[in-house]
């Protein structure tokens, strides 16, 4: 009977040992609340002392009731936020933290709950009149398109002209040069759709490439419209900077020990270095640098709360970024946390918390 209470109580062991090993993270988290650092980051990480908000502070919390875990937050910087997770002072970080190769050396990360990249700010200039519009008119790119343009009109005013120098030579001259020239004007004409009527093909190979130039010059006008209008716009948006092409060796502000700023670095930038997103977007207002490079999402929440109009966020983003909660190396929570998250992302409720927070 004895050896009988002994083996009940072995099974009941075993069987409670292996429970508590399913649900250990919560058999944890009632004997203690977990500590989570939080860096402020908005829309990420919004907030201060116990009210936060912001798009990693919902899928922090949401995991959290999902487990049923307890824990309190404690409001640290970057590098001390990724410090104490990797030395497990924190259970866990929450913040905008991006997923890094030189971080995944030191901690996990759960899965990725936001994907973007890095945007670029820069400072608009208002046009200055006919002269900042007529020096559009004479920049590289309209001139590309113009002598693009008249190579085509050139082309098929040729293939006109063959067929119609000896059968038609009255309208078009069997002159080389004269020839050409009246092939070029009835491409033109025949273009914009002005068709004068003073130059028309008479042979059926002529009128053949004239079928053929009024439908391909339907999409060749809505091209050029739409290339002159694109050119004429970025003159009136006015920055002068498209992209990361442009600002080779000017000065781009970034926020310090960002990953952004090791990118810049690595990739040969000249950077400035601010302690706040407001104050490195306050310098391109005044010109003092030629850009802000930072994550997109973090420049469109700073860019709502910025009193300058001046600036803008280029539509190109560069680089992916993977926005993440992190953890001590080896944490029991990830992947508690990774199920709960996977699960959190298929519901509507998040795809409103995404549309809140980062709806770029």
């Amino acid at each position: 009977m004895e050896a009988m209470r002994i083996l009940l109580l072995g099974l009941l062991t075993v069987w409670s040992v292996g429970a508590l090993g399913q649900s250990d993270v919560i058999a944890a988290a009632d004997a203690e609340p977990l500590v989570v650092g939080v860096r402020e980051a908005p829309p990420f990480a919004i907030g201060g002392d116990d009210d936060w908000t912001g798009l990693s502070i919902r899928a922090w919390e949401t995991t959290a009731a999902e487990l049923g875990v307890d824990f309190r937050y404690v409001d640290a910087g970057l590098d001390e936020v990724l410090e104490g997770v990797a030395g497990a002072r924190f259970d866990a970080g929450v913040g905008a933290f991006t997923v890094t190769a030189e971080r995944e050396r030191l901690l996990d990360f759960s899965h990725p709950f936001h994907t973007s990249g890095y945007g670029l700010a820069v400072r608009t200039e208002p046009a200055n009149g006919w002269l900042t519009l007529a020096g559009r008119f004479l920049s590289l790119e309209f001139l590309q398109v113009a002598l693009s343009l008249a190579a085509l009109l050139l082309v098929f005013g040729a293939l006109v002209w063959v067929f119609e120098r000896r059968a038609n030579p009255e309208e078009f001259d069997a002159r080389v040069g004269p020839g050409l020239g009246a092939g070029f004007w009835w491409a033109a004409v025949t273009m914009t759709t002005v068709g004068y009527g003073d130059k028309s093909p008479r042979t059926l190979g002529g009128r053949a490439v004239a079928l053929v130039w009024m439908f391909a010059a339907i999409i060749v006008i809505s091209s050029f419209t739409a290339a002159i209008t694109s050119s004429l716009t970025v003159t009136q948006l006015g920055s002068g900077i498209g992209g990361l092409r442009d600002l080779d060796g000017q000065r781009i502000g970034t926020l310090p020990e960002s990953a952004s700023a090791e990118w810049l670095r690595a990739n040969g930038y000249r950077t400035s270095q601010f302690d706040s997103l407001a104050a490195a977007l306050d310098a391109v207002a005044e010109g003092d640098i030629s850009a802000v490079f930072y994550d997109a999402p973090l420049i469109v929440h700073a860019l709502a709360q910025h009193s300058d109009d001046r600036i803008r966020l280029l539509p190109q983003r560069i680089e992916r970024l993977d926005y993440a909660l992190v953890f001590p190396e080896d944490s029991e929570l990830r992947e508690p946390v990774n199920r709960a998250l996977l699960a959190t992302m298929q519901t509507d409720a998040w795809q409103a918390e995404l549309s809140r927070y980062v709806g770029e």
